[in-house]
C-alpha cells in the first residue's frame, strides 16, 4: 500500500475518479489544499466529498510554491509519501516541483510548466517542428493588431494560462479582436486566486474535425491508449458539446494523429504522465491545439474505460508512483461510448426548476450515465465548458453508434425555469457542478463573477 500526496483537484469528475482509483489500488492519500471550503461547497448530494476520504487533510498556501516546498518536506518527514499528484491544471507544475524536491517519481517540472502554458507550448513545438497553427504572442493591443494583420482574419484569441475554453474566442475583425482582448484584461486573476499572465495568444483559425489522443508515458515511452473525437459549438466560443471513443477515423488518420501527439510530448520533454493532446485534422494534416499533462476531463476517461477496460485515473496514480501502469486492453463488450452535454443556449436564464423529459430518458436502456444540474442552479449563457447543465452517456455494443444515441437522448431533455417560459437548449459540453445521478462537475474554474460553484 502506497501513500500519495494529492495537491488540490478539480471539483468535478476527476475529483471523484482519482479517490476511487486510489482506493481500488489499495492506496492511502493525504489531501493538501489552500481552501477546503472550495471542495465542501461542491460535495455530491447525499454524502461528503470523496476527497475527504483522505487519511489527512492539510491546509497550506498551494499558490506559493516557494513556501509550499519546505512545508511539503516537513510533511513528508512526518507522514512519508510515495508519490505526488493532482488533477488540476493550475497546480500540475507545483506538483512536479514538490515531487522533485522530495525525491519522488514525476515528470520534469520544466516540461509540465511548458505544457500548462500555451505560449511556452507553442514555442517548444515550433522549435521542434511539430505542426501547429500560425501564431503570435502579444502583450499589448498594438502588438496584437499588427499580429492579426500578419496572420489574417478570422483567427483565435486565447489566454495562455486558463482551461476549459475560458475566454477563447474566434474573432473576425479588429473590433472583435479588441473585445476579446478587453475580456482577457478584465480577468487578471483566475478562480484559484492565481495572478494571470498578461500575454495573449493569437492563432490561425484551423479547420477540420478535432480529436484528442490519450497517452500514458512511462520509462521514456509514450503509449497511445486511443483517440477520442470531439464536437464543438457555441461560436464564437469553443464549447465542447460531446465526445465519442474511439474516434471514427480511418487507420491512416488515426496513425497520423497519434504520431503527432507523441511528437508533441517529446518536444515538451514530457514523461511519467498521463496526457490528453488535442489535435485538429486539417486538410493540410494534423495540427496540435494543446497538450494537457493529465488525464482527460469531460468524462473521457470513463468512455475509455468502458471500451478498453483501461483506467486512466489508475494509470495516473501508477506513474506518480514510478510504476508501469496496466494498459492491456480487455474485452468489455462495448464497441463505442459517447457523452453529449446539455448547454444553455442563452435564450433563457435564471433559477433552474427541473427538466422536461427526464423520466423518459432515465428509463431508456441505452443510457449508462445521466447527470443533471439540481433545481435552484442559476443558469446563464454558456461561454466555456463550465456552464453545462448535465450530460447523457451511452454505449454501443455493435459499432460506432454511441454518439448518435447520446445526442438523440439529450434532445429529449429541456430545462424548466422558475418564473419563465422554458427555452431551447443545445447539446453541449463540460461537466455540471451540481448533479443528480453519477457525478459530473466542471473541468475548470469559472471567472470570479460566476454564481455557480467553481471547479
Amino acid at each position: 500500500m502506497a501513500h500519495l500526496l494529492v495537491i488540490e483537484s478539480w471539483v468535478g469528475s476527476m475529483s471523484r475518479l482519482l479517490p476511487r482509483a486510489l482506493g481500488e489500488g489499495g492506496h492511502r492519500f493525504t489531501f493538501l489544499t489552500r481552501d477546503l471550503h472550495h471542495y465542501l461547497r461542491s460535495a455530491p448530494a447525499g454524502g461528503p466529498h470523496p476527497l475527504l476520504a483522505a487519511e489527512n487533510v492539510l491546509t497550506a498556501d498551494t499558490n506559493d510554491p516557494d513556501a509550499l516546498l519546505p512545508y511539503a518536506e516537513r510533511m513528508h518527514a512526518a507522514l512519508g509519501f510515495d508519490g505526488v499528484l493532482s488533477s488540476c491544471d493550475y497546480y500540475l507544475p507545483t506538483v512536479a516541483r514538490v515531487a522533485r524536491r522530495l525525491g519522488l517519481p514525476g515528470p520534469a517540472p520544466e516540461a509540465v510548466t511548458a505544457a500548462c502554458r500555451k505560449d511556452l507550448t507553442r514555442r517548444a513545438l515550433d522549435g521542434a517542428g511539430v505542426p501547429g497553427p500560425a501564431y503570435a504572442l502579444c502583450t499589448d493591443r498594438e502588438q496584437a493588431a499588427a499580429a492579426a494583420r500578419a496572420i489574417g482574419f478570422p483567427l483565435v484569441v486565447k489566454p495562455v494560462d486558463l482551461c476549459a475554453g475560458m475566454l477563447v474566442r474566434a474573432v473576425a475583425d479588429e473590433r472583435e479582436l479588441a473585445a476579446a482582448l478587453q475580456a482577457l484584461e478584465e480577468f487578471p486573476v483566475n478562480a484559484r486566486g492565481q495572478q494571470r499572465s498578461p500575454v495573449a495568444l493569437l492563432e490561425e483559425l484551423l479547420t477540420g474535425p478535432e480529436v484528442s489522443v490519450e497517452t500514458v508515458s512511462a520509462g521514456g515511452t509514450a503509449h497511445v491508449v486511443g483517440i477520442t473525437d470531439k464536437s464543438v459549438g457555441g461560436a464564437p466560443a469553443f464549447i465542447e458539446t460531446g465526445h465519442m471513443f474511439p474516434a471514427a477515423l480511418d487507420p491512416a488518420e488515426a496513425a497520423s494523429a497519434a504520431d503527432t501527439a507523441v511528437a508533441a510530448l517529446a518536444a515538451l520533454g514530457l514523461d511519467q504522465v498521463v496526457a490528453h493532446t488535442e489535435i485538429k485534422l486539417t486538410p493540410a494534416g494534423p495540427r496540435v491545439v494543446e497538450v494537457n499533462p493529465r488525464p482527460a476531463g469531460n468524462r473521457i476517461t470513463e468512455l475509455v474505460r468502458r471500451v478498453t477496460g483501461v483506467d486512466l485515473a489508475a494509470a495516473a496514480v501508477d506513474v506518480a508512483l514510478g510504476r508501469r501502469p496496466d494498459l492491456v486492453v480487455r474485452p468489455t463488450g462495448v464497441a463505442s461510448a459517447a457523452i453529449a452535454f446539455l448547454v444553455p443556449d442563452g435564450e433563457e436564464t435564471g433559477p433552474l426548476a427541473g427538466f422536461d423529459g427526464e423520466a423518459a430518458v432515465r428509463r431508456d436502456p441505452a443510457v449508462v450515465e445521466l447527470a443533471l444540474a439540481e433545481p435552484g442552479r442559476e443558469v446563464r449563457p454558456a461561454t466555456s465548458n463550465n456552464e453545462y447543465l448535465g450530460h447523457v452517456m451511452t454505449a454501443d455494443t455493435a459499432g460506432a453508434g454511441a454518439r448518435r444515441a447520446a445526442e438523440q437522448l439529450l434532445g429529449g431533455l429541456a430545462p424548466r425555469f422558475e418564473a419563465a417560459a422554458a427555452g431551447a437548449v443545445g447539446i453541449g459540453g463540460s461537466e455540471a457542478a451540481a448533479t443528480v445521478g453519477p457525478a459530473a462537475g466542471p473541468t475548470a474554474d469559472r471567472p470570479a463573477r460566476a454564481a455557480a460553484v467553481p471547479a
